[in-house]
């Protein structure tokens, strides 16, 4: 049975109501008559019947015949002005779910097309309102990847929805209205949004905002009922002077005047952190002609006669949202001394703002696609789903990037791109294409090189900058806020740390096949994967070499029949030499770590800071690959029982002294004079080191007590710091120190 939002009929009594009166076959074949002469009637009546013999003596929470949803549904997309096939899709689109119809039965009597629009909308709804994120993820992205097929499975989708979200005061359980509220805003809202349709979408939002926020909307409705009866009549005596001033420059044009939708103002006042007094545009103008000229005309009509507000000017027209959305918007001191926003276009735009993708349909315009890969950011929808491991990491990367603000920014070649607010250059270049983001090096803003963490504004013009070989950097991760550049860099790194983590676990299991004595066999471990949850020999490779199974396990599982030998200690393996200070010439840079298989991950331990020049040790860390400590860490400690982690390695010398590798950590005494801070950064740079951070942990009249983390090329150089720092009169004492 579908778990539609007002499909209780299952788990809620029907409620007493007063029964609704069913539109009548003619009366529906009429109204889309009424725009499309070349209506299909027969696919209509034959629908029409069908779904009603289907559904038969059904119930909804309310009490209505069931017929009454997909029968609503569909005057809902006759009020859209939609084809006969999308309107019989809506009659037929909860027959497989919830009766005996078959998907074979509706292709051999209405067609392939219908019967594909009915099967993409019932693979959505059956598994909507279950509990499990998974599950709900799960069915999202088979959504959308029948929006990519035909974008009017979406429609059907978003009209099954608003009747579902108008009737959702029939169901019972508060927490179920809750969670239905919660997805309409988070899912279907933006995707309403995205295809332009503006009507649909507000009234989406405002019932979800009276479900999810009941007391916020009475409170400014109660507001909104105040400043009517208090401004007796405002709105009409605006809308007077505004069609005077219109009439008297000769510019044919109707004026119509509305308060904006209470989610419409609580959103602002919690974006803007503004109580509700203080909101400037509660009221909206919308002043419509017949061509672009008049609108401009009226823009410099309106701006010479009222004063225009600072930073409230913004023009669609030339530059349209990504949904095909055009106009005018302005912001004025206008009729009566109020501030008010107009918005100005032709009637077209306003069709299109409110009909969106439904606006030029294929009756209108002959022959019309009806595919989703048009739309930009369904194709990005669908890069998220490839990129994703998880249904749950889909389901919120998909939020990342349908519910945020957009900005807009171009590029070099003018295209316009929409990104979330809060983008960055990374998220512009995947924006762009998932190649440009992986190999993205640098970016230009507005023609000057900045961080990849700035975040654009709107307008920017954005040049990227890549070179080939590059890959994404983990750290971006930290910082990019659009769903598809996160599910890219996400998936980038899995992959590059399952190929380190299985190169790892191979390296590992031979180490402690060679101290036991036992010849290396893959297909000894190929025959036991599967006792580990690992479907193939390379997944239990991985899963060793990311330490999530112990590796001695592994080797006991592969060969039961040996008997193991006694681990030796770690002081042993110290004194036999396998850890061994590097050769070379004092100062020289480390190029790369020895004894590492190439491509491994490495991490430096934050506890002891290696730097070239100590004794170190690798220990296999669980999730992060191999970690670097010196020899004289006390973390070795805990690790004395597990010789198969530890891993022979040291400093491979480059002959590059420019370069610089690591960080050392120094404990700095400062006398406390105006000087001191400066001679501190002073000495350090002047001798090679670069201050990556700095904090002050304890002050006195007397001293600073500091932390620096300084980069350097290896011991030697930071011990030169070292000694520098304490010829330097405005410094007490300075120490090399461990720990975090």
């Amino acid at each position: 049975m579908s778990t539609d939002a007002a499909n209780t009929s299952n788990e809620t009594a029907p409620v007493a109501a007063k029964p609704t009166r069913l539109m009548r076959q003619y009366e529906l074949v009429e109204r889309v008559r009424a725009y499309d002469p070349d209506v299909n009637e027969d696919l209509l009546n034959r629908a029409y019947v069908f779904s009603m013999q289907a559904h038969g003596m059904q119930l909804r929470a309310s009490g209505d015949p069931y017929f009454s949803h997909p029968l609503e549904v569909a005057g809902l997309l006759t009020d859209m002005k939609m084809d006969s096939t999308t309107i019989a899709t809506a009659l037929l689109h909860d027959t497989v779910e919830d009766t005996l119809a078959t998907l074979d039965d509706i292709k051999k009597q209405f067609g392939p097309s219908v019967a594909r629009l009915v099967d993409g909308v019932t693979k959505l709804s059956r598994i909507e309102f279950q509990n499990d994120q998974a599950k709900q993820a799960e069915n999202f992205r088979k959504l959308v990847l029948a929006m990519s097929e035909d974008i009017r499975v979406l429609l059907v989708k978003l009209a099954d929805r608003l009747h579902n979200m108008r009737t959702l005061h029939y169901i019972k359980d508060p927490e179920k209205r809750r969670r239905i509220a919660r997805e309409t805003m988070e899912i279907y809202v933006p995707l309403a949004q995205r295809i332009g349709i503006q009507k649909m979408q507000m009234e989406l939002e405002d019932l979800s905002f009276a479900e999810l926020f009941p007391d916020a909307r009475s409170s400014i409705i109660a507001r909104l009922k105040y400043l009517r009866n208090e401004g007796g009549g405002i709105v009409d005596r605006i809308l007077d002077e505004l069609r005077h001033v219109l009439k008297e420059s000769g510019v044919p044009a109707d004026v119509s005047g509305r308060e904006k939708s209470p989610y419409s103002i609580w959103r602002k006042m919690q974006s803007k952190n503004v109580a509700f007094e203080q909101l400037s545009d509660i009221m909206a103008f919308r002043i419509l002609v017949d061509s672009v000229e008049q609108c401009y005309q009226v823009l410099g009509l309106i701006h010479s006669r009222y004063s225009m507000v600072p930073g409230r000017f913004k023009d669609y027209i030339s530059t349209p949202k990504p949904n095909d959305y055009q106009s005018l918007h302005t912001g004025i001191i206008g009729p009566e001394k109020q501030r008010i926003e107009i918005q100005i276009r032709t009637r077209d735009m306003h069709e299109v703002s409110e009909l969106g993708v439904a606006a030029h349909w294929a009756y209108k315009q002959g022959e019309q696609r009806t595919d989703g890969m048009q739309y930009r950011w369904l194709r990005e929808l669908l890069d998220i789903v490839e990129h994703a491991q998880k249904p749950e990491e889909f389901l919120e990367n998909t939020k990342l990037e349908l519910f945020q603000d957009q900005v807009f920014c171009f590029s070099p070649k003018g295209d316009l791109i929409a990104l979330p607010s809060g983008a960055t250059p990374v998220d512009f270049a995947y924006a762009i294409h998932s190649g440009v983001g992986d190999t993205c090096v640098g970016a230009k803003v507005n023609g000057r090189m900045v961080p990849l963490r700035t975040v654009l504004k709107n307008g920017d013009q954005v040049d990227i900058v890549t070179q080939k070989g590059s890959s994404p950097s983990p750290a971006w991760d930290r910082f990019v806020v659009s769903g598809k550049a996160r599910s890219c860099i996400r998936r980038f790194i899995r992959t590059q740390q399952r190929t380190e983590f299985i190169m790892l676990g191979k390296s590992m299991i031979d180490k402690l096949c060679r101290a036991e004595g036992v010849e290396f066999s893959e297909k000894a471990f190929e025959a036991i994967a599967k006792n580990f949850q690992s479907s193939n020999l390379e997944d239990l490779l991985a899963n060793v070499g990311s330490s999530l199974q112990p590796v001695r396990e592994v080797f006991n599982a592969a060969y039961p029949q040996h008997k193991a030998r006694q681990p030796e200690k770690v002081e042993k393996i110290v004194d036999r030499g396998l850890i061994t200070k590097p050769k070379g010439k004092p100062g020289a840079a480390p190029l790369m770590l020895k004894g590492l298989i190439p491509g491994m991950a490495v991490h430096y331990a934050r506890c002891c800071h290696p730097l070239p020049g100590d004794a170190i040790v690798g220990i296999v860390t669980t999730g992060k690959g191999v970690t670097i400590h010196t020899t004289d860490c006390e973390t070795l400690q805990s690790f004395s029982r597990m010789p198969e982690r530890w891993i022979d390695v040291g400093w491979e010398d480059s002959g590059d002294k420019n370069t610089t590798h690591l960080v050392g950590r120094l404990s700095v005494v400062l006398i406390n004079r105006s000087t001191s801070f400066g001679a501190l950064t002073t000495v350090i740079g002047k001798n090679g080191g670069n201050i990556i951070n700095l904090k002050i942990i304890n002050r006195t009249p007397e001293f600073f007590d500091v932390l620096v983390d300084v980069e350097v090329r290896d011991l030697v150089q930071l011990t030169n710091i070292i000694a520098a720092l304490r010829a330097n009169t405005c410094i007490n004492s300075v120490e090399r120190t461990k720990g975090r």
